[in-house]
């Protein structure tokens, strides 16, 4: 298996398109449900996680799925043709909703749709990728994505002040060009591995379960600690700028564009540091970062984190906490950029699909866990809304001890 940078940054526009809409979502979707249908905090984290229980059941299994079938078109391409023009559609009409039965409607089809999708998509990386190249690749793959969250959060911001539609209707047309260029330049391998066994998705967990080693449960569980204090923080950050900092909600998406930004600048050079130092280090490295600056926010008052230091082009206001926020990013990236080639190189090539759901599994448990956990924090804390980033740095560090347990994952020894 060749390994071609060109290639891998055209399939970057796939994982661009779902950051994108995420990104917009969740930056968004909470302001709605706040003020729009006037929902309390508990319930806006419960309706947060809608999409990750949508993704739990369906992401998974369709990883598994995708390892098993044959087209003329590739394993992965069905799903992604399929899944992404009814997802734009129903991410287009979101934002004009005027009554919660319609706005759960298209939000549901918009959840369901992008299940279907998702995972054959970021499978396609190892699929084209050799093994110790896929920390590399997955840098350019995040690299791509970290674009996306970029002008969602900052040109979606300026688009949400002129109208709250303008950044959805952006993030439609963007989900439909990404997957065209998906679709006509990445050809996937005509020739697949097949496994002397193929064990569904729930086999595949019993048999992490199982293993005497316990490297993937413990990593499988690091990710799903690190995603809940992420996630949880994602899905209150623009209501946690208009409340405790005093901010407005396009503020508070520019200020997500910051950490965005510097994770996209650290992305690819995650995958380098990953593949020269080790996965499992890298991660653990990013993990206290993360914990500390996170820990920061906390302790400092709004007033010292909302304070302006610069206005510059494109970013717009730099703020304290924006500084943060860009250590954050950096974080992010040793974490996440390393995280899936090392679930994908636990097993041989022909499971790449179903491990990669299983790694969707416990992210998606945590996406579900994170929110609700916060929001009832939030809630029973009076709607102090800084109480999220006391919690998050409790998780980072549980992740980090479960890593120092993980003995495989790393890049494996080409012949």
């Amino acid at each position: 298996m060749k390994f071609n940078y060109g290639k891998i940054f055209l399939l970057g526009f796939g994982f661009f398109g779902v950051s994108v809409l995420w990104s917009i979502y969740n930056a968004f979707v909470p302001i709605f449900l706040a003020e729009r249908f006037g929902l309390a905090p508990a319930w806006i984290g419960f309706f947060m996680t809608l999409d990750n229980l949508a993704a739990l059941f369906i992401q998974p299994p369709v990883g598994a799925w995708s390892d098993k079938l044959r087209s003329p078109i590739g394993r992965r391409m069905p799903f992604i043709l399929i899944g992404a023009p009814i997802s734009a559609l129903a991410f287009g009409i979101i934002p004009v909703a005027a009554v919660l039965p319609l706005f759960v409607a298209c939000t549901t089809t918009l959840l369901l749709s992008m299940a279907l999708w998702r995972t054959p998509v970021v499978a396609l990386m190892p699929d084209i990728t050799p093994s110790n190249k896929r920390s590399q690749a997955n840098g350019i793959i995040n690299f791509m994505g970290g674009i996306g969250a970029i002008i969602a959060f900052l040109i979606g911001g300026q688009l949400y002040a002129k109208n709250p539609a303008y950044p959805f209707w952006m993030g439609s047309v963007l989900v439909i060009v990404s997957a065209l260029l998906v679709f006509i330049f990445v050809k996937e391998p005509k020739d697949f591995e097949a496994a002397k066994e193929q064990p569904n998705m729930f086999s595949s967990l019993k048999e992490v379960w199982q293993d005497n080693d316990k490297s993937a449960m413990r990593l499988f569980l690091a990710i799903f600690f690190w995603f809940v204090g992420y996630n949880a923080i994602e899905a209150f950050f623009t209501l946690y700028a208009v409340n405790h900092l005093g901010l407005s909600a396009g503020d508070g998406a520019s200020m997500l564009g910051h950490l965005s930004l510097l994770f996209v600048i650290f992305a690819l050079i995650s995958g380098f540091i990953g593949g020269r130092i080790g996965r499992r280090v890298t991660i653990s490295a990013g993990l206290i970062l993360l914990a500390v600056l996170i820990g920061t926010m906390f302790v400092l008052p709004p007033d010292v984190l909302a304070s302006p230091l610069a206005k510059l082009p494109v970013l717009g206001t730099v703020r304290v906490i924006s500084l943060l926020l860009m250590g954050g990013g950096i974080a992010w990236a040793l974490i996440n950029i390393n995280s899936l080639p090392m679930v994908v190189d636990m097993v041989e090539d022909a499971r790449i699909g179903t491990f990669t759901g299983l790694y969707y599994l416990f992210s998606t448990l945590a996406a579900i866990a994170g929110p609700n956990i916060n929001g009832w924090i939030i809630q029973l804390s009076n709607k102090n809304y800084n109480s999220i980033m006391l919690v998050a740095p409790i998780f980072m560090v549980a992740a980090f001890i479960l890593m120092w347990g993980v003995r495989r994952g790393e890049a494996k020894v080409v012949a």
